[in-house]
C-alpha cells in the first residue's frame, strides 16, 4: 500500500464514521436533476505527504497525472482563466459563452503587483524569493481576492500556497516544502487530483530553484463526501492497493515556463479499475 492510499482510506473512513451531515440544511450545490446535494463533512482535515519518499498517486483507482498537471500549468504557468487553453473539459460547467471562468484562478496569479524589486505577478514573486530570499517566511500566493469574487464563476477552492525552505543537516542543498490551503473539497472527485497537482508543482519549483523536494501539507477546511458518492467511496476504499509508482520529471528543464504536461510521467503505476461517470454537484 502506498502512503497516499493509506492517507486517503483513513480520511474517507473518518469522514464516513465521524463526520457531520448537511442533510436538511440550506445548501448551495445541486445535482443535475435539481435536488440538493448534501454531504457528510469533516472540518480541518490535515494530510502530510513526504515527496522525498514517494509520489502520492493513489492506486485504488487511476489519477490522470498528465491531465492533472495540464490543469495546474493552466493556472500557474499560463495564468489563464479560459477553458479553451485547457486540454480537458473539467471546467466547462463554469465557463461562459467565450470560455472564461471570470477573474478566478489563473487570472489572479497573472495580476502584477508592485514590490520593492519591481512589478511581478504572484508566481514570479515566489520564484524570485525562492532564489534570492529562500528563508523568507513570506513566500506565498493567494487567489481568494474578495474585491473580485463577484466576477468569479466559481470561488477558488484551493486558494493559497505557502512555501517554506529548510536546511537539513549535512545536506548541501535546501529542501522546499509547502502548505496547500483549501476551503472546500469534494473528496471523491478532487482529493487525489489536487494532491497530485500541487505535488507536481512542488517538484517543478524545487527543480528550477535547485532544491530538493520535501513535504506537501494539505489543509482542507471542509472535506466532504456527497450523499450520492457514499456507496462509491465505500467500494473504493475496500479495494486492493499497490505500491506507489516512480515519478519522473524532465531533468533538463530549469525554467518553470518551459514545463509541459509531457515533462512528467510515472512508472510501475498499477491501479484498480477506474470509476466512470461520477455525478458532480454544481
Amino acid at each position: 500500500m502506498s502512503l497516499a492510499d493509506d492517507i486517503f482510506i483513513k480520511m474517507c473512513r473518518d469522514i464516513l464514521d465521524n463526520g457531520t451531515s448537511t442533510e436538511g440544511e440550506k445548501v448551495r450545490p445541486r445535482w443535475e436533476d435539481g435536488t440538493p446535494a448534501y454531504t457528510i463533512k469533516k472540518f480541518g482535515v490535515v494530510n502530510r505527504y513526504d515527496l522525498s519518499k514517494e509520489f502520492p498517486l493513489i492506486t485504488l483507482r487511476k489519477t490522470a497525472l498528465k491531465s492533472a498537471t495540464d490543469e495546474m500549468l493552466w493556472i500557474w504557468q499560463q495564468k489563464s482563466n479560459n477553458i479553451n487553453d485547457l486540454h480537458s473539459h473539467i471546467w466547462d460547467e463554469w465557463a461562459d459563452e467565450n470560455g472564461s471562468i471570470g477573474k478566478a484562478y489563473g487570472y489572479q496569479l497573472g495580476v502584477k503587483h508592485q514590490y520593492k524589486e519591481g512589478m511581478m505577478d504572484q508566481v514570479d514573486r515566489v520564484i524570485y524569493d525562492l532564489k534570492n530570499n529562500p528563508f523568507s517566511r513570506r513566500i506565498m500566493t493567494n487567489i481568494y481576492v474578495h474585491s473580485d469574487l463577484h466576477e468569479m464563476n466559481l470561488y477558488p477552492c484551493a486558494y493559497s500556497m505557502t512555501f517554506n525552505v529548510t536546511q537539513k543537516k549535512g545536506d548541501d542543498k535546501l529542501t522546499l516544502n509547502a502548505i496547500l490551503n483549501q476551503r472546500s473539497q469534494d473528496v471523491l472527485a478532487a482529493n487525489n487530483w489536487n494532491v497530485v497537482q500541487y505535488s507536481v508543482l512542488l517538484h517543478m519549483m524545487a527543480q528550477v530553484c535547485d532544491m530538493r523536494v520535501g513535504e506537501l501539507v494539505h489543509v482542507i477546511a471542509d472535506a466532504h463526501i456527497y450523499d450520492r458518492h457514499i456507496p462509491i467511496i465505500e467500494e473504493l476504499i475496500s479495494r486492493e492497493t499497490y505500491p506507489a509508482p516512480k515519478f519522473w520529471l524532465n531533468p533538463d528543464i530549469h525554467d518553470f515556463y518551459q514545463f509541459t504536461r509531457n515533462d512528467v510521467k510515472v512508472e510501475d503505476y498499477i491501479t484498480g479499475e477506474q470509476i466512470l461517470n461520477i455525478p458532480i454537484a454544481v
